[in-house]
C-alpha cells in the first residue's frame, strides 16, 4: 500500500511539472512571434495525436451522437480556445511567473461559481481562501515595483479571463456531467472539434504556423507544452480515479511552484518581494478553498 502511495504521490509531482513548464513554453512561442490561434491549432493537433493513440490502444470508440459532438464544442470553447487565446495574448506582456500566480485563482473562482449554481454549500474557510486570492493580485497589481513595468498591469485583467473560464468548465461537468465519457474521450473529442475551429482562425487571421520549416526553440516549445498537457491531462484525471479528487486536488500546489521555478530556470525571470509576497497568499488561499473530502458517488444513469 505505501508502494502505491508513493507511485501516486510520483505522478502527482510530474503532473505538476509537465503542466507547470506549459506557462514558460508558451512565453517562448509568443516571444518568438508565434500567436494564439496558430498555437492552439497545433496544441489541438497535438493533442488529438496522442490522446487518438492512447484511446485506440484501449480500442474505446469515440462517440459521435449529436449531443456528444455539442459536448465536445463546449469544452473546446471553455477549455481551450476562448482562454487559451486570453492567456497566449497576456503571456506577450506579462512574466511567466505572474501567469502562473494568475492560473492559481481557478479553483477560487470555481467556489462562488459553484454556490451561484447550488453545486456547492457557503464555507466561511473558502470565502477567506477566496480573499486572499483577491488580496494576491492586488499586491502584484497595486504596488509600483511589483512588476517589471508598469504599464504590464494592464493586462493583468486579460491574464484573468483564462481562470474564469476554466473554473466555469469545472462547474459546467460538475452541473451537467460527461454524457457518459471518460476523461481521454472527452479531451480527445474536444481537440477534433477544436481542430476544426481553429484552422480557419489561425489561416484567416494570418497566425498558422506551416509545419514545414525548421525546427527551432519556438517550435520544441509549442511541441512539448502540447504533449506535457495532453499528457499531464490524462495522468491527473487516471489519479483522480486512483487516488481520489482530494489527493490529486494537490496538483494546483505543485502547478503553480513548478511554474515559478521552470520560468526562472527556461527563462532567468526575477520577481519583487510583493509578488512573492503574492505567492504565499495565494498558496494560503489554495489551501483554505481546496475540498476537505471527495464528493459523494454520483448514481450512474
Amino acid at each position: 500500500m505505501r508502494r502505491d502511495w508513493a507511485g501516486y504521490a510520483l505522478i502527482l509531482v510530474l503532473c505538476g511539472a509537465a503542466w507547470g513548464m506549459s506557462q514558460p513554453l508558451a512565453k517562448i512561442a509568443v516571444t518568438e512571434g508565434y500567436r494564439h490561434f496558430g498555437i492552439i491549432f497545433w496544441q489541438f493537433a497535438i493533442g488529438a495525436a496522442l490522446l487518438g493513440a492512447i484511446n485506440l490502444a484501449r480500442r474505446r470508440p469515440l462517440p459521435r451522437q449529436g449531443r456528444h459532438l455539442a459536448f465536445y464544442t463546449i469544452i473546446a470553447l471553455i477549455g481551450t480556445l476562448l482562454p487559451n487565446s486570453a492567456s497566449y495574448t497576456a503571456a506577450i506582456h506579462l512574466p511567466s511567473g505572474i501567469m502562473s500566480i494568475v492560473l492559481s485563482l481557478i479553483p477560487m473562482l470555481a467556489f462562488p461559481i459553484a454556490l451561484a449554481l447550488g453545486l456547492d454549500r457557503f464555507s466561511a474557510l473558502r470565502l477567506v481562501g477566496l480573499v486572499l486570492g483577491l488580496v494576491a493580485m492586488i499586491l502584484i497589481a497595486a504596488p509600483e515595483s511589483s512588476l517589471p513595468d508598469r504599464a504590464m498591469v494592464w493586462w493583468l485583467p486579460l491574464a484573468l479571463v483564462a481562470p474564469v473560464f476554466y473554473a466555469f468548465e469545472a462547474n459546467f461537468v460538475a452541473r451537467y456531467g460527461t454524457e457518459g465519457l471518460d476523461a481521454v474521450q472527452v479531451l480527445l473529442g474536444a481537440s477534433l472539434v477544436g481542430l476544426v475551429l481553429a484552422a480557419p482562425l489561425s489561416v484567416m487571421t494570418g497566425q498558422f504556423i506551416s509545419p514545414i520549416r525548421p525546427l527551432g526553440m519556438a517550435e520544441w516549445a509549442i511541441i512539448g507544452s502540447s504533449l506535457a498537457h495532453a499528457g499531464a491531462y490524462t495522468a491527473y484525471v487516471w489519479l483522480v480515479t486512483r487516488a481520489g479528487s482530494v489527493f490529486a486536488a494537490q496538483v494546483s500546489y505543485l502547478v503553480t511552484g513548478f511554474g515559478i521555478l521552470w520560468a526562472k530556470l527556461l527563462l532567468g525571470e526575477t520577481y519583487s518581494p510583493w509578488v512573492w509576497a503574492a505567492l504565499v497568499l495565494m498558496l494560503a488561499g489554495l489551501a483554505l478553498v481546496q475540498p476537505r473530502k471527495p464528493p459523494a458517488p454520483v448514481a450512474a444513469a
